[in-house]
């Protein structure tokens, strides 16, 4: 039986950076090579980064990409790797499609390519494009209709990319009738709760669908609200779990695998969903018999809690460095919300990057204040202190301002400090805002929305007191300060905009408005559907006009790390101005 020892770079792209990107592919291919490997594999459009979006309908930079792609394979060959195959995906155009109406512009394709002795020796475009949550690829990309299958060693291995595996048909079944005794996946899938193990369970069923191995290599890393979790599987033909990588780090995966040798006739030329089978022959004689070294292992698997924690450093990390920053700033109000932000930058870029501004006014109670200090101590971030009261006076006397437009003002003011050190000193600003209040526009626009990211925009109040906790424990595990004050954790929310508020003035309580949420923003379950589920009508109804009037604060809040099926952006798309209202139907 031919062997073959496989290596699945899982990388961190970055969209657009296509000399970088580059770089990498040559870096961990040369990795790879060092280890003996056969084959390697990198995620979907690891040369461009992904998602590219409306660059795709940019034509010089598919041609880039193109250009990029050709550079790469000749280099790969010029540096002595030319024998070693490399699966790559990048952005491409399909040669012979004519312009219609409903296909994108210059017919961009979501490709794979097989690089080789320094030529493109095969390409592919992705066969199903997904179009839901935060996927647009039926705007960007033309659809693929080969299967692409190559012969290395002796063995030949059909290429597909992601949603060819999440979608019924087509590229899964095609491989069993071409016959081929290993499938490679190479996939950009982005990170949310609890998708690890339902990714593991269709990889196992695609591999038995496929009649075959299946390597699945995943992107790691972030990409403005994106994050990627790696998590690269091999499968055997039974389904079993061959090997995974770590989540949330970069790195090479190598297996040494037996596979059935290619059969001397080739199958039909045409398979299933009318896909073309292109085949092409690198190596054609098995590699001599040799002792398997390398299994891949098993990394282990982060604890939910850890896992979302993870999520939120690697995507806050990414935005900041991808776009050319070095510290960022964060509104320190004693409170939960930007002890969890401050906690998660300091992980994500070293608390000497971090800088806390505590802005008192009259009503901020000595217990903010003091845990605002006290956070910085115990994390060990740059810290001031500015009141806003002489600000907050001179405007009072120029408008007279009271009630709502009174409270507001405070929160504006911070804004406006915030955003003035900002481009004072060079930090960006980080919004501490959570999910339930975006939801239910539980916030100030130009006041506390102010910022350029907003790392817990899709995180839930209750799950930010849950993460404080977990991030606090794991801390004392080390044997380490934990980050969170404790009476930050245990003491009521409160804006502390009046005297003696508390959130709980405004809002229903934090567990059960949570779970009123998120049947209405995750699962898009109307109000008779949330009562019947347990909850008092007129909460619901309350909560829901909430969220529906809150529209137009959403589109203006800054981007977040994703981390739910449906966070606030892409992939929840309503009109700011709307007449609809849930209501009961009798």
């Amino acid at each position: 039986m031919p062997q073959l020892r496989l290596a699945l770079n899982q990388i961190d792209s970055t969209v657009g950076s296509l000399s970088a990107n580059a770089e990498a592919v040559l870096h961990w291919t040369r990795h790879a090579a060092e280890q003996g490997a056969h084959l390697v594999a990198f995620p979907e459009m690891a040369l461009t980064g992904y998602p590219v979006e409306d660059l795709a309908l940019r034509a010089s930079f598919v041609e880039a990409s193109r250009t990029a792609l050709r550079s790469l394979a000749s280099r790969l060959s010029e540096e002595g790797l030319g024998e070693l195959p490399v699966i790559v995906g990048y952005l491409d155009r399909a040669e012979r499609a004519q312009p219609r109406l409903g296909r994108p512009a210059g017919a961009p394709e979501n490709a794979a390519a097989v690089l080789f002795r320094g030529e493109v020796v095969l390409r592919c475009a992705k066969h199903h494009l997904p179009n839901y949550g935060v996927f647009d690829e039926f705007r960007y990309f033309v659809a693929g209709d080969t299967l692409p299958v190559v012969r290395i060693h002796g063995v030949d291995v059909a290429l597909a990319i992601c949603e060819d595996l999440w979608q019924e048909g087509g590229r899964v079944p095609a491989t069993r009738s071409a016959g081929a005794g290993l499938l490679v996946s190479i996939n950009a899938s982005p990170y949310e709760r609890n998708k690890d193990d339902l990714r593991l369970e269709l990889v196992r069923k695609r591999a038995q669908e496929a009649g075959c191995t299946l390597a699945y290599v995943a992107a790691t890393g972030g990409q403005d609200e994106l994050v990627f979790d790696g998590d690269s599987i091999v499968v055997d033909a039974d389904g079993e779990v061959l090997a995974r990588a770590p989540q949330f780090s970069e790195g090479c995966m190598l297996v040494d695998l037996d596979l059935p040798a290619a059969a001397p006739e080739a199958p039909p030329a045409v398979v299933e969903d009318g896909l073309r089978i292109e085949r092409v022959t690198l190596t054609e004689d098995p590699l001599p018999s040799y002792e398997p070294e390398v299994r891949g292992g098993f990394a282990d698997r982060l604890e939910d809690d850890e896992e979302i924690y993870s999520a939120l450093v690697v995507g806050l990390r990414a935005y900041v460095h991808k776009n050319g920053f070095s510290s960022v700033l964060i509104g320190l109000s004693g409170g939960i919300d930007s002890a969890l932000v401050a906690a998660l930058a300091c992980d994500a870029l070293g608390a000497q990057h971090v800088h806390g501004v505590s802005m008192p006014s009259k009503y901020s109670s000595p217990h903010s204040r003091s845990d605002a200090a006290d956070l910085a101590r115990r994390t060990g971030l740059k810290f001031r202190t500015v009141p806003i009261e002489p600000m907050f006076d001179a405007y009072m006397g120029s408008l007279g301002l009271t009630g709502l437009a009174e409270e507001n003002l405070q929160s504006r003011l911070r804004g406006t400090l915030l955003m003035a050190l900002s481009n004072q000193e060079g930090h960006i600003v980080l919004a501490p805002g959570n999910k339930s209040e975006l939801a239910v526009g539980y916030s100030t626009l130009y006041g506390d929305s102010v910022g350029a990211y907003g790392p817990i925009k899709d995180v839930y109040k209750s799950d930010v007191f849950r993460l404080a906790r977990w991030r606090n424990r794991a801390a004392q595990e080390r044997g380490q300060v934990p980050p969170i004050p404790e009476n930050s954790i245990t003491k009521p929310p409160s804006a502390e905009l009046r005297p003696g508020q508390v959130d709980t003035d405004s809002l229903p309580d934090y567990e059960v408005l949570d779970a009123v949420l998120a049947l209405y923003v995750d699962r898009d379950q109307g109000l008779e559907a949330i009562v019947e589920a347990g909850y008092e009508a007129e909460l619901v109804a309350r909560t829901l006009r909430m969220v529906d009037t809150a529209e137009y604060k959403r589109r203006q809040y800054p981007p977040g790390t994703k981390i739910s099926a449906k966070g606030f952006g892409k992939d929840r798309r309503l009109p700011i101005t709307n007449g609809w209202r849930e209501r009961p139907a009798h």
